[in-house]
């Protein structure tokens, strides 16, 4: 066997795996530190992890544990480690072994383009899906012209899904100052020559020029007469903000998901925002129209994925099954979301600090700063 016939599969070609429901075996060579805290699912994937330094004398332990009639993949950080792996494989005398091109690195920048839906008077609706870390991020189309919301910093992805449509970027927006990711609706915005849109209240340490998003503000996009509206949403952040597209969709940034409801703590202050999510969990949003289609930043497991990879909700569907939505006691709402709080994102103050623009980090400093999964979200044990 050559070198060559160690197979490369592209971050794209998995994710078409997990959204369609494609049976795949993963062999996961990082350690066992990283795997625990980060690794690939789906509803028909099976993966176990056994260390590339437990392999370099021979790759026998893996034999045993991988099925001989699947496909298969090997998984390493940054692909080196899965090829050598691989090769291994194949001259142990197995098929049907490949290995992801890029490695965890490359599956954690992929975004996967889904059509959510049509615009009243043309026009769609694009989501984002970052499967390697549960992100959102979306693209609202019309009349030749694009808005932007929560984009991640691989800006590249939506020029050229702005460029397959031909449509034009003029407004990019981010519904809060993100912890989890850094954004990059602001370098998106410099690249095109769009407007960048922030929530006033959330910008009161940033270093650069932006537009204020506040409640009640509307934004057109295209010719078409959609129209953006602001919903002021405290609580995951003091500025969170959603956004109501078309009277039929509602965005709601990392306040509301389709499973779970957002952090207050953050930024250091869980006690002071907890009564802001309440009250717009269950207040603000109590008010609006139970068939307003739930657009979340951020989903917390695979299974929240619907057709074609897609992430959404009726409110009203939120309303009834969603139990951050469903405690009517106020002091046991505030012990869950100041008391029983999962681990906070890797270098989430580096990450905010970044989205200040305080911190200038490379390429790389931001790939590290952001590796792992998304974790704003609390879910009721």
């Amino acid at each position: 066997m050559t070198k060559a016939e160690a197979i490369a599969m592209s971050a794209r070609e998995l994710a078409q795996y997990i959204i369609y429901d494609k049976e795949l075996f993963i062999l996961d060579v990082r350690n066992e530190a990283d795997y625990e805290n980060w690794k690939i699912e789906g509803s028909h994937i099976e993966s176990i992890n056994i260390p590339y330094f437990d392999l370099l004398e021979g790759v026998d332990t893996a034999l045993a544990q991988i099925p001989s009639n699947q496909e298969v993949l090997v998984v390493c950080a940054k692909e080196g480690s899965s090829i050598f792996i691989a090769e291994q494989l194949i001259e142990a005398g197995l098929e049907h072994i490949s290995f992801l091109e890029g490695g965890m690195k490359y599956w954690s920048e992929y975004l996967e383009p889904v059509r959510v839906g049509d615009l009243k008077n043309g026009g769609a609706v694009y989501q984002f899906v970052r499967l390697g870390k549960g992100c959102l991020s979306y693209m609202v189309v019309s009349g030749g012209e694009a808005a932007v919301i929560d984009a991640m910093r691989m800006t590249e992805q939506y020029k050229l899904f702005a460029d397959v449509l031909g449509v034009v970027i003029k407004h990019t927006m981010d519904t809060h100052l993100h912890a989890d990711h850094i954004s990059g609706g602001r370098v998106l915005a410099e690249q095109v020559g769009a407007t960048y849109w922030l929530p006033t209240k959330d910008a009161t340490e940033v270093t650069f020029l932006y537009e204020g998003l506040e409640d009640g503000r509307s934004l057109t996009i295209g010719n078409t007469q959609v129209m953006i509206k602001a919903l002021y949403t405290p609580g995951h952040t003091i500025g969170s903000t959603s956004f109501i597209i078309d009277d039929h969709y509602l965005m709601t940034g990392d306040i509301l998901f389709t499973r779970s409801i957002g952090r207050p703590d953050l930024a250091g202050l869980a006690e002071d925002w907890a009564g802001d999510l309440r009250e717009s969990l269950y207040d603000r949003f109590a008010k609006l129209s139970e068939e307003l289609i739930v657009l979340p930043a951020h989903f917390g497991s695979i299974d929240e994925l619907g057709e074609g990879g897609r992430v959404a909700d009726k409110l009203g569907e939120l309303f009834r099954r969603n139990a951050g939505l469903n405690m009517g006691d106020e002091a046991v709402f505030r012990k869950l979301v100041t008391e029983n709080l999962p681990q906070q994102p890797n270098a989430y103050e580096e990450i905010r600090q970044t989205n200040m623009g305080k911190l200038n980090p490379t390429a790389e400093e931001q790939r590290d700063m952001e590796l792992g999964p998304n974790r704003c979200a609390i879910h009721d044990k």
